[in-house]
């Protein structure tokens, strides 16, 4: 049963991001390339932790991991985040026309201000 549940966490990008840390790993790889030592002292956990999380992301692809000596790095893998990426943007017309609307009410707003 507990090897099922993991299963469904590591399946796709989307469960693999629903967790906070590995949200925050993953902005800390925007900046470069990090060793798991780095990863896990910028975040404060362990680094069997921090091991664990990368190697998550690493299975549904949004991590890519490279040897240098002795060091591993791991970097960002962008095509994992392109169906996140295409997904959000399925939302943007909606964001659009929100703030074209919040837009049109603060100038509805001033303009009233102005007449009263």
């Amino acid at each position: 049963m507990a090897g099922m549940a993991r299963a469904a966490t590591t399946s796709d990008a989307f469960n693999a991001i629903a967790e906070p840390q590995r949200r925050e790993i993953l902005g800390l790889l925007r900046a470069g390339e990090r060793a798991v030592t780095d990863v896990a002292r910028e975040l404060g956990i362990s680094q069997p932790g921090a091991s664990k999380h990368l190697r998550v992301l690493r299975e549904v692809g949004l991590v890519r991991v490279r040897g240098d000596g002795k060091q591993r790095l791991y970097g960002l893998d962008a095509r994992g985040l392109r169906p996140i990426h295409e997904w959000v943007g399925g939302f943007e017309r909606y964001w659009n026309e929100s703030f074209d609307r919040l837009d049109a009410y603060v100038q509805d707003l001033k303009q009233t201000r102005q007449e009263e």
